[in-house]
């Protein structure tokens, strides 16, 4: 791993897997209380449909959490100094990373899912110009009508022994994640306290880039928004941003982590279809 250093001293780790010639770059934004790691089969799907992917572990996460919290893994998903608005900043920061390493002529899409999906909106709202299309996974409307900031596992729990029995219907999954030294399944406000919880909420602003393409990708049974949520957002992106190319797929029974599914083979050959559309040289 490589690191940079952000506005408040803390040191940002990120990989980077590249390809030659590659249709466009993937900046991969995770979800609270994971890691990077995780995202290893979606990573080499990207690669081998020629995208280069970069992806970092936000502050408090994965390997940036472990340095900066001492090696204490109980402290795994506290922010720091700065909270979530220098996450936010040095997710963007991370942005600035990768556009000094890669091809300025080159694509460079945001890909986040869950709480990466939330950041990304923000960002949208404020430096849609630096990117050239937006994925969101596992995404809803920052409303408190619309996006779940209660217990996510409290319809799922009767189906298993752990608290994240909602991310995922292949069995595998809550157990790996549970026995991951990297991960915590404390709740988002217990993590980052009630004035940052209450930070991630928000709306799409107006005016941004007509041409800008967007993607949302969420499985119909996913307790933080789930399709009401995902539709009402994509149709807030088209009438008051202006959006023009906003495409959302539901995936009928999927939970939330989408790229964890059952049927994940099926979600990343949705999601390279999308990115080759729009990117793909013929």
């Amino acid at each position: 791993m490589a690191t940079f250093t952000d506005g408040h001293g803390v040191h940002i780790h990120y990989e980077s897997w590249r390809v030659a010639e590659p249709h466009a770059v993937i900046q991969l934004a995770h979800g609270v209380g994971e890691h990077i790691g995780r995202y290893a089969e979606l990573i080499e799907a990207l690669n081998a449909a020629g995208y280069s992917v970069w992806a970092d572990d936000h502050r408090g996460h994965g390997q940036t959490g472990y340095e900066q919290h001492g090696g204490d893994l109980g402290r795994m998903g506290r922010l720091g100094p700065g909270g979530l608005r220098a996450t936010v900043d040095a997710v963007e920061q991370f942005t600035g990373v990768i556009r000094a390493a890669e091809d300025p002529e080159l694509p460079l899409v945001y890909l986040g899912h869950s709480w990466g999906s939330l950041m990304g909106q923000m960002i949208m709202n404020r430096s849609a110009a630096n990117y050239d299309a937006f994925v969101l996974t596992g995404t809803a409307y920052r409303t408190l009508l619309h996006m779940n900031g209660g217990d996510l596992n409290a319809r799922h729990k009767h189906l298993g022994p752990t608290p994240v029995e909602w991310l995922s219907r292949d069995p595998a999954v809550a157990p790996a994640f549970m026995a991951d030294p990297y991960t915590t399944a404390e709740p988002l406000r217990k993590l980052f306290g009630l004035a940052d919880s209450v930070r991630l909420l928000g709306r799409p602003v107006k005016e941004l880039p007509p041409e800008l393409p967007l993607l949302m990708m969420v499985g119909s049974d996913d307790p933080l928004g789930g399709e009401g949520s995902v539709r009402r957002l994509a149709e807030r992106y088209v009438r008051h941003s202006g959006l023009t190319d906003v495409e959302v797929i539901v995936y009928e029974g999927a939970r939330h982590e989408i790229f964890n599914e059952t049927n994940r083979e099926e979600v990343r050959a949705d999601l390279v279809r999308w990115l080759d559309e729009r990117f793909a040289v013929d």
